[in-house]
């Protein structure tokens, strides 16, 4: 448990830092371009695992999913130390110690807590305690940091409606599609029995819809603008999840590639304009600040989507018994992911709050560059 604390630790600064030291050197003519290349990683990571899983487990040892940790690691480090630039901020504040404590201990707890459900036998209880702790703690941390002189988190970026949006909203879609891969390896393993290998390489599908739409994700923004691209993929998104409801082991595979494609396409799109719009009206000197608060609330959602599947499976059983639902051969998860359309379809409704011309800064700048 503290070797994976530490890989945690070190991973949650991978993202931010790196972000922060690409965001520094962009400019508004190129930030949408930047954060499609910077998207490849969460996109690419969650679907490409499953697969890898799948063959290490079938033809080598469990162990291995570890150990290819090392090479991986050791590479990433030997690129680091020669292509990013070793950029100094001036004189930084003293470390917000107390916002620290609270929103660490906060987080933790509540996380805790979700993460209780995960397990065999569920003690509600438990899992009421680390929740209810948790949200008192982040409570009293939102009062901290709205009080401090130099917080840890500056929660005033909140302000910015396109930052706004995006972490609300994007919060809700982060969540159903990060659970989605997750949900359909248990599927295909557990309620279709189907091998791991045959599994993890059917969620590949997912990362093909990926790498087809990713050159086109810039031009699409440009063209429809922010408000319609997130309202119809988190739209879509939630339809594919619907649809994953019906599949059973009689489904053809040439339908459940199609849907997963498909789901990857605006999975692709999706992420990048949530990416993109959270940083648009932004100013420069608050850009550090918004991107540590995004990069949190970016890190909590994404790993709540496991909590969340967990969760959507858990009620799965009785709202199938409630409604008289036959099932499809997946047990629980045909509910699971009706749940998670709904979970999809919450963050489409958010973003048609978003006035029409949110993001145009960037789409105006792209746009007068160009005609330049």
């Amino acid at each position: 448990t503290v070797a994976r604390v530490l890989q945690g630790m070190g991973g949650a600064m991978m993202v931010p830092v790196g972000r922060l030291v690409v965001l520094r050197a962009a400019s508004k003519l190129d930030i949408i371009r930047v954060i499609a290349y910077l998207t490849w990683p969460a996109l690419v990571a969650p679907v490409v695992a499953p697969a890898l899983g799948g063959v290490l487990v079938t033809y080598a040892s469990w162990r291995w999913i570890f150990v290819l940790n090392l090479p991986l690691g050791l590479v990433a480090l030997l690129v680091a130390v020669r292509i990013v630039p070793d950029l100094r901020p001036g004189r930084a504040a003293s470390l917000d110690w107390r916002g620290f404590a609270l929103t660490g201990a906060g987080l933790g707890a509540f996380v805790f807590g979700l993460e209780l459900v995960t397990d065999g036998n569920v003690s509600w209880a438990a899992v009421g305690a680390g929740i209810g702790v948790g949200a008192v703690l982040l409570w009293w941390a939102v009062g901290h940091l709205r009080r401090a002189t130099h917080p840890l988190l500056d929660l005033s970026v909140l302000r910015v409606a396109t930052f706004r949006a995006s972490s609300l909203g994007g919060s809700f879609f982060r969540m159903a599609i990060s659970a989605a891969p997750f949900l359909l390896a248990l599927m295909f393993q557990n309620g279709f029995g189907w091998s791991p290998l045959r599994s993890g390489m059917l969620v590949i599908a997912v990362f093909v819809g990926n790498i087809a739409i990713k050159p086109f994700t810039t031009p699409i923004l440009h063209r429809f603008g922010f408000r319609a691209v997130l309202v119809t993929a988190a739209s879509a998104a939630g339809l594919t999840l619907a649809l994953c409801a019906g599949f059973s082991a009689g489904t053809p595979l040439v339908l459940i590639v199609l849907v997963l494609v498909v789901s990857g396409v605006f999975r692709s799109i999706g992420f990048t304009a949530y990416n993109t719009i959270v940083f648009a009206d932004v100013a420069p000197e608050g850009m550090g600040n918004a991107n540590t608060l995004s990069s949190t609330i970016q890190q909590l959602t994404m790993g709540l989507g496991v909590a969340v599947g967990a969760l959507a499976l858990r009620a799965g059983p009785p709202l199938d018994h409630l409604v008289g639902a036959a099932s499809t051969g997946g047990g629980p998860f045909d509910a699971a992911f009706l749940l998670l359309a709904v979970v999809a379809f919450i963050a489409a409704a958010e973003a048609a709050l978003l006035a029409p011309q949110a993001g145009s800064a960037i789409v105006a700048a792209r746009s007068g560059g160009e005609d330049s």
